[in-house]
């Protein structure tokens, strides 16, 4: 009897946008993290052929962004990797442009495949190359360009889920299709990448004023580190890139780190409640999510859940490049890790 009568109390207070807090109680506040995300790995050599055959298929100018989403098995038709970000793999052919415009998501490229096609942003170019973690801040303009004789991929990692969420989302096409270059290459890497700063500059955004990190700097800092210092158990030789301006991470929604594994190096398991997305750049090796192993090499890219147990081993000596939410996580004070098992 009683349970009819809740039930009919729960049908007549439906009408006016009400319901009983103690009957979902126990699937909102959780004892620990729950997540629809699953592991998964992309193969890049799998995945080429059809990004090759989007190629042929619709320009960089009708789709605006040709990309190709990674979409997370457990979160199919929701357009993201881990549950709050988004990563997909966008393909600029030789001649091509991906015209200009802007908008709140702040994006990252990771440049997988290609040498010398470019990123535009807010008028200064900057020629990438495989590795380079490449930074588009948030209502910024930017297109991209390919005047090589190559293709041109990068992973596209977005905080799109987190903007989506605060209903905080504009967009804005340019007039034109590629916007006017107004400082030369290199501007903002030689005010802002030497341990200097204009002297009386002040930062607009939350960003790193620095928009491309070069891969040849970053390994060249790893070897420094690999040289001099044991690696730590659960992480190897792992550091985080930076906004030189504050030290705070590069940017204020995506965490993006760099990792290596020394040959036949395994890391001891760990688990954080930050979802991660990783793509292998040197190396080959596996990586334990819980109880599912994930065989990796150069140009795949795979996914942790939130607090799911983790430990790699390289073969080879091996760098991970990866990103995630945890910027966001700790300026709320939800971020937790737990190193070694509970």
């Amino acid at each position: 009897m009683a349970a009819t009568e809740r039930q009919a109390f729960y049908d007549r207070i439906a009408p006016a946008n009400l319901a009983p807090l103690w009957e979902k109680l126990h699937a909102l506040v959780t004892p620990e993290p729950t997540t629809q995300c699953l592991p998964a790995l992309w193969r890049y050599e799998e995945i080429r052929a059809h990004l090759m055959e989007a190629g042929g298929l619709i320009t960089a100018h009708e789709a605006q962004r040709r990309v190709l989403i990674l979409e997370n098995p457990g979160l199919t038709g929701q357009a993201t990797i881990t549950g709050s970000l988004f990563a997909g793999l966008q393909l600029i052919l030789p001649g091509e442009v991906a015209p200009a415009h802007r908008h709140t998501q702040s994006a990252l490229r990771f440049i997988i495949e290609g040498h010398g096609a470019y990123t535009a942003v807010d008028g200064e170019r900057t020629s990438m190359q495989p590795g380079d973690f490449v930074i588009t801040p948030s209502w910024t303009w930017h297109d991209h360009g390919n005047e090589t004789a190559e293709p041109m991929v990068w992973l596209d990692g977005l905080d799109i889920q987190i903007v989506k969420l605060l209903s905080a989302s504009f967009a804005e096409q340019a007039s034109a299709e590629v916007q006017a270059v107004t400082r030369p290459e290199g501007d903002s890497a030689a005010r802002f990448s030497h341990n200097l700063l204009p002297i009386d500059w002040q930062p607009e955004v939350k960003t790193s004023p620095v928009f491309n990190y070069p891969y040849a700097r970053t390994r060249e800092g790893l070897e420094t580190l690999r040289r001099n210092d044991d690696p730590d158990p659960y992480h190897g030789h792992k550091m985080r890139f930076i906004n030189p301006a504050s030290g705070d991470y590069a940017m204020p929604t995506i965490g993006t780190f760099i990792q290596l594994l020394p040959k036949g190096f395994s890391t001891r398991p760990y688990r954080s409640t930050d979802g991660t997305v990783y793509v292998a750049v040197e190396g080959s090796g596996e990586t334990r999510i819980g109880e599912q192993v994930l065989r990796w090499q150069p140009r795949d890219i795979f996914v942790t859940p939130s607090w799911m147990p983790v430990s790699h081993q390289a073969e080879d000596e091996a760098v991970l490049f990866s990103y995630s939410d945890r910027p966001v996580q700790e300026k709320l004070g939800l971020w937790r890790e737990q190193r070694g098992n509970a």
